[in-house]
């Protein structure tokens, strides 16, 4: 009865199937570890003790940014150059933007410098100004932003010295020098213009690193891959039952094998009387 499955059409369907299945599968199990290690990061994260905390270090030794040097206390020396502002950042539930300095140092390479964070609109706002001449700073580490990174503006068309991300990338194509992949943030505050006195920025926890929501949505991901996995073996299931069942009436003479051939209309399932009224006694039709 299930010699069908060995048609050509049949053959086009089992192959679906057996490619489909294991290529759920296996994005599943990429997806639910994909979440595991992010659970696994976190849990590291809580067992180490607060970057912050741990001893300053020079900027160049802990470059690259990476899960175990974002957040830790950078020390660099240089002076203060160009300044911009960095719009639509929340703090404490409240709106307003980043101010941010260029600090040139030795090496000819600056290093982007949150310097405090101010509420309000960017646009026309004053900001008090950077310290002159030579300083050295120390700041929480952190990686270059990306499209990704909360508060980030990537769509462009910012006025005049603004900048929607904090990214080496982006930086280097205003400034005419070159500029460190990572920027730090100040843990102390400095004294405010008209919008009072400046924040810190907290330092934020390294991108993959904590049970955010994107971790949640890879474990959405996994129960979605498996899902359509049992869904693929279900509707063929379903296909080769309903299959065998049309063959197996077949074989009982409960439908024609040849759907064509049946008859249609009334006229083919409702024989003629031949008491009708237009008919004689002898079934000639009356003229």
């Amino acid at each position: 009865m299930y010699r069908f499955l060995l048609t050509p059409r049949w053959w086009g369907i089992n192959l679906f199937v057996v490619l489909a299945i294991p290529f759920c599968v296996f994005m599943g199990t990429w997806q639910l570890g994909r979440f595991e290690d992010r659970v696994q990061s976190h849990e590291q994260a809580e067992k180490q003790p607060d970057p912050s905390t741990r001893a300053a270090k020079p900027l160049d030794e802990l470059l690259p940014v990476d899960k175990v040097t974002s957040g830790r206390p950078a020390v660099a020396t240089g002076t203060y150059a160009d300044q911009f502002l960095v719009p639509g950042r929340t703090l404490d539930d409240r709106q307003g933007f980043y101010v941010l300095n260029m600090l040139r140092t030795d090496s000819g390479k600056a290093l982007p410098v949150v310097r405090g964070w101010l509420p309000g609109s960017a646009t026309g706002a004053r900001v008090p100004a950077a310290p002159e001449g030579e300083v050295t700073v120390t700041g929480d580490l952190q990686a270059s932003e990306n499209s990704r990174s909360d508060g980030v503006n990537a769509r462009g068309g910012l006025p005049g010295g603004q900048v929607g991300m904090i990214s080496a990338a982006t930086l280097v194509n205003l400034v005419p020098y070159d500029v460190y992949d990572a920027w730090v943030t100040l843990p102390e505050a400095e004294a405010g213009g008209t919008g009072g006195a400046m924040k810190p920025v907290p330092a934020a926890a390294p991108e993959g690193s904590g049970l955010d929501l994107k971790a949640f949505q890879n474990l959405g991901y996994t129960g979605e891959w498996f899902v359509f996995a049992g869904f693929v073996l279900f509707m063929w299931f379903r296909l080769v039952r309903r299959e065998a069942e049309a063959l197996r009436d077949i074989e009982l003479g409960l439908v024609p094998e040849d759907p064509a051939a049946a008859p249609e209309g009334p006229a083919a399932t409702a024989p003629e009387d031949p008491a009708s009224p237009d008919r004689d006694t002898a079934g000639t039709p009356v003229r």
